[in-house]
């Protein structure tokens, strides 16, 4: 099967099981969303995948064959960032990319196409520590993709960056999987997972509490909140039927609701007494909702 499959793979450290029977299949060019609070064991199974920690137990295949660091053709953005501060860019660049057996001629092709579509183009002769933080992370990401990867896992790749070039990321990162490339991404902002994962797994003290298609996963539980956004303060209303209030700013509410009929009841009253209502809609679950819900009690409790 093409892809990357991992069946059952464990992995323990000093009598510990930091990773316990963990199963993920990757089988189209997508992104694969892995969470899980610190210390769950996500580093650990990228490191395993990539082939830089030996599993104990268990398979990763890569289109059907057993991984290693030389059989898979990958890029990884690690969590832990490091550029040489007082080496040129380019030169460090060039090093990463001869590493992963490139051609100096095509490695800088490479280079050059990459820093112009980051936008880093003016920061190729200065050493890395002239750099701010943000740049030198897309410098990071440019070492992950420069070889043209089969598979790319990136541990939270938009940390530190401000809007304009955490845009530019996801444009690269959507224009790679339609260009056929497998990604992981392991972050800890949940809108952004949302946003990009067909697939999740949840990682809770090495094991999974919860894993699948995303939009399913999300089907399956009930509606929990209505957001409304109306000219008019409708704080009695709520008060009448019993509503919390999670957020509200600008006459727009954000409510918490245990089932849908609340919500609908609530919207009758309004229509009946003319407030005017911009928006009214009933919110499944965020990811962020169902993640505190499989992990957190656990680990406040820990």
């Amino acid at each position: 099967m093409q892809g990357l499959i991992l069946k059952n793979v464990s992995k323990t450290f000093a009598g510990k099981k930091v990773v316990d029977k963990i199963s993920l299949e990757l089988t189209k060019p997508s992104v694969y969303g892995l969470l899980g609070t610190n210390g769950a064991g996500k580093t650990t199974t990228i490191r395993m995948i990539l082939g830089i920690l030996k599993k104990d137990s268990g398979e990763i295949t890569w289109n059907g064959q057993a991984v290693d660091r030389k059989s898979v053709n990958f890029g990884y953005l690690p969590e832990e960032r490091g550029v040489y501060p007082k080496i040129k860019i380019y030169d460090q660049l060039m090093y990463f990319a001869e590493l992963k057996g490139m051609d100096k001629v095509t490695a800088d092709k490479s280079i050059r196409k990459w820093a112009k579509v980051l936008k880093v183009e003016e920061y190729l002769e200065m050493p890395a520590e002239k750099l701010s933080k943000g740049n030198q992370q897309k410098i990071q990401f440019m070492t992950a993709i420069i070889h043209n990867p089969d598979l790319v896992v990136l541990d939270e790749p938009f940390s530190g960056l401000d809007p304009v070039n955490t845009e530019i990321l996801k444009n690269i990162i959507i224009d790679l999987v339609r260009h056929g490339k497998y990604i992981i991404m392991s972050a800890h902002q949940m809108p952004t997972i949302e946003e990009f994962c067909t697939d999740i797994l949840i990682l809770n003290r090495g094991k999974t509490v919860l894993q699948g298609n995303l939009k399913d996963i999300k089907a399956a539980y009930p509606a929990n909140r209505v957001v409304i956004d109306t000219t008019s303060d409708i704080t009695k209303y709520l008060k009448q039927a019993k509503l919390a209030v999670e957020n509200e700013k600008d006459h727009q509410y954000t409510i918490k609701i245990k089932h849908e009929n609340a919500a609908r009841e609530l919207l009758e009253q309004l229509v009946a007494d003319h407030i005017t209502i911009d928006r009214f809609e009933i919110m499944k679950p965020t990811l962020n909702d169902i993640f505190i819900e499989k992990v957190g009690a656990t680990n406040a409790n820990s």
